[in-house]
């Protein structure tokens, strides 16, 4: 079993063990997704999503898991790119939100990169080449510090209580809009 097939298992497992917290606040989650409903997405943005993304969306649930408020059912996620895609915030080609992090941040992948690098988008700043950092080099060590609670969105980890939350700037956004 590699890398990513372990990945998705714990994940899995994870959202298992969740399912008795989300049933007792009346919630459930979605299913997940056929394969032609991601043929579908990526014809309608134009890129294809990072096969650890699609298989998150087909293999377990079409959002509702993982950090932040959860992932973005896909449908929404796809619409939410192409309003701001649409915007006066020059958003970058090829950049997907997938969490809501709450006041206004959301957690976005960078389809465009080979590992799926998970971008920050801050708009709070009031510029749009300050809203964006490098959350995570990739998907898979975005939902790893998920799983282990090691990620500044983690609460058991600390890093992101005291506001001053130090991410490298996302350096490629000027040439992806």
């Amino acid at each position: 079993m590699n890398e990513t097939e372990q990945l998705l298992e714990q994940v899995t497992a994870r959202v298992r063990n969740s399912l008795r917290r989300y049933e007792r606040h009346g919630r459930t989650l979605p299913e997940p997704l056929e394969p032609a409903e991601i043929t579908r997405a990526e014809a309608i943005l134009g890129f294809a999503l990072p096969p650890l993304l699609a298989s998150l969306y087909t293999r377990i649930s079409d959002g509702g898991f993982g950090p932040g408020q959860g992932l973005l059912p896909l449908r929404q996620a796809v619409l939410a790119y192409e309003e701001r895609r649409s915007c006066g915030w020059r958003w970058p080609e090829g950049v997907l939100p997938v969490a809501d992090f709450g006041c206004a941040m959301d957690a976005c992948v960078d389809c465009r990169s080979d590992a799926a690098q998970v971008l920050l988008f801050d708009p709070n700043p009031g510029e749009p080449e300050l809203a964006w950092s490098i959350d995570t080099p990739s998907l898979h060590g975005w939902l790893r510090g998920w799983l282990d609670g090691t990620a500044w969105f983690c609460e058991e980890s600390g890093l992101g209580e005291e506001c001053d939350l130090e991410l490298a700037p996302w350096d490629d956004f000027r040439s992806r809009i």
